[in-house]
């Protein structure tokens, strides 16, 4: 187990992600995030730049894709409702020896190792914990430890995204927040050649017509605002295979089913 010793304290650090993404399309995104990172002269800081869209476009793909192309480690901390600030920095644990060690968040453990944080979802945080995180957003770039009483200094190669989905079941980011997650990149639905090439990616093992037929109820999907995702079609495509292998009919007429399995009847209003 990776450890640091700050002020004589000593922490625990979590490691580093490896996950099976790949960003496929939509180059610009990936250059935008990127030029967001930069650090064009010493006396520069980088941005801390939030990404912006309806869930499954792919913005965690995005930012993962953004963190590797850096070669930095990469580390993830999935927001939730009720994430409290030491979540977030760092949590006595009770060690082997029954006496109290102190393990720090994956926050932590990227900016002391000069890795790349994807802090996702993070419009499900309350403004506490967003708050405590107030003087790591801006050129002070630390933050405080009520449990250590420790000031943590980020490194200079550290980085983060923030991810935030566009619905209902989130809170609103303090304004204070809001000026420190800059920019905002806004990632939409692909245009169907790029969800052709993002199914053939996750399905290379699929028949043309079965991703066709996916895409094409997708396009229709994205042109009435529905929240259908390409993740949704992954599953689609994926599962009619599945029901295919496990007995002798078709996927192509399976797709039909799998899609009232994956998203309910509701979405065969989108089919021809």
């Amino acid at each position: 187990m990776n450890m640091a010793t700050i002020d004589g304290i000593t922490l625990s650090l979590a490691g580093p992600v490896e996950l099976n993404l790949r960003w496929v399309g939509q180059e610009d995104l990936l250059t935008q995030l990127l030029a967001a990172w930069m650090v064009i002269d010493e006396r520069d800081l980088p941005f801390n730049p939030r990404l912006v869209g309806k869930p499954g476009v792919g913005k965690t793909t995005l930012a993962y894709a953004a963190a590797k192309r850096l070669g930095r480690p990469v580390y993830l901390f999935q927001a939730t409702m009720d994430t409290r600030p030491e979540d977030l920095i760092v949590t006595p644990v009770i060690g082997p020896d029954a006496k109290i060690q102190y393990a720090a968040s994956s926050l932590v453990s990227a900016m002391l190792t000069g890795g790349v944080l994807i802090l996702d979802e993070g419009n499900r945080m309350s403004e506490k914990a967003w708050a405590s995180l107030a003087p790591l957003l801006d050129d002070r770039r630390y933050v405080e430890s009520l449990v250590t009483g420790l000031r943590i200094p980020a490194s200079r190669d550290f980085r983060i995204v923030v991810t935030m989905n566009e619905d209902s079941s989130t809170f609103e980011i303090p304004e204070y927040i809001h000026s420190r997650l800059q920019p905002q990149i806004y990632i939409d639905f692909p245009e169907a050649d790029e969800e052709l090439i993002i199914l053939k990616e996750n399905l290379p093992f699929a028949d043309n017509d079965i991703l066709q037929y996916v895409v094409a109820f997708l396009q229709r999907a994205h042109a009435a605002d529905e929240l259908y995702s390409v993740r949704d079609g992954i599953n689609i495509a994926r599962y009619a295979l599945k029901m295919s292998a496990a007995g002798s009919t078709p996927a192509t007429e399976l797709l039909r089913l799998a899609m009232m399995r994956i998203l309910g009847s509701e979405a065969l209003h989108y089919l021809d």
